[in-house]
């Protein structure tokens, strides 16, 4: 639960159609959801800030246990309101080998769609969905900035996949 001096409209709720989106990676490439949805079920992962703690610890979780988080069913992003070029300097110096994605312009759109965005901050909370195959939400989860995403969230939202 978000406390009430954060303005978000909270989370796509389970059982919902995705938001598609289309944005730039590390690499400059893009990358839709819809696209990657064709190989299998997508982790959709929102984060705050590149170059934070918790971030960095969050997402240092996942490339150390890629093999969860990335097989031939299963692809996992990242997304932050950061430009591709800070996400393509951080990736580097960390090692991600996953698609850091922008939503950077129009500012924090996806982050929006998703119901994670905090206006008021003009950043992400840290949300995180699994969106099956057929486009549909299966785990939907929130917290905020100051919090970092538990273990438990992880295994929950891996154990929703199709």
């Amino acid at each position: 639960m978000t406390s009430p001096e954060i303005a978000v409209a909270g989370p796509v709720p389970v059982g919902s159609v995705a938001p598609d989106f289309d944005l730039r990676d590390q690499n400059n490439r893009r990358v839709s959801l819809s696209g990657l949805r064709e190989k299998g079920d997508v982790l959709v992962v929102f984060f705050p800030l590149a170059f934070t703690g918790t971030c960095e610890g969050e997402l240092g979780h996942i490339r150390d246990n890629l093999p969860r988080f990335a097989d031939d069913t299963l692809t996992t992003v990242a997304v932050s309101v950061g430009p591709p070029p800070t996400h393509k300097v951080w990736s580097s110096a960390q090692g991600y080998l996953f698609p850091i994605l922008s939503d950077f312009w129009p500012h924090g759109d996806v982050a929006r769609s998703f119901g994670v965005l905090d206006e008021r901050r003009g950043y992400a909370n840290r949300g995180t969905f699994l969106v099956g195959r057929d486009g549909l939400v299966r785990y939907a989860a929130m917290v905020g900035p100051g919090e970092a995403r538990t273990e438990e969230t992880w295994t929950a939202a891996l154990a929703t996949r199709s």
